[in-house]
């Protein structure tokens, strides 16, 4: 498996079709909250297995840190360091931009997941489409 910065709007597509299965079909996060209007300034990602895409994610510069956005992988790849790899390509981007720190609001089921990962819970729970969400913080 391997990450790509997206460069092209076939790859765009490729990370909004995954998004679109993990968010919107499986997750009923409605479609026009899912892409939003942050798309053109972000710097997104997917991951593919072969010629297969799997996985997608976005960064941007928020308030001077680094965002962590729209991670998902798909479900037959979850559990197999598929995430991983994804917040590893995320975390490179945040050090390549010089912020001091990346910040993501995971939901409440993933946030052993980023802990692993070496990020620490920083607010109450709050509601984000209807789903249990805290943000999170790793600094670099």
């Amino acid at each position: 498996m391997k990450v790509i910065t997206v460069k092209n709007n076939q790859e765009r597509e490729a990370a909004y079709d995954i998004r679109k299965k993990v968010f919107v079909e499986e997750q009923r996060v409605p479609l026009e909250i899912e892409i939003d209007e942050h798309e053109d300034a972000a710097v997104h990602f997917v991951l593919y297995d072969e010629e297969k895409p799997c996985g997608a994610g976005r960064f941007r510069i928020k308030d001077g840190f680094g965002k962590a956005e729209r991670i998902c992988i798909l479900s037959d790849y979850r559990g197999k360091g598929a995430g991983r790899l994804m917040m590893e390509a995320v975390e490179a981007e945040a050090r390549k931009q010089n912020v001091p720190a990346l910040k993501l609001d995971a939901q409440v089921h993933a946030i052993p997941f980023y802990e692993r990962l070496g990020y620490e819970v920083i607010s109450d729970e709050f509601m984000d489409a209807g789903i249990p969400h805290k943000s999170m913080k790793k600094v670099f």
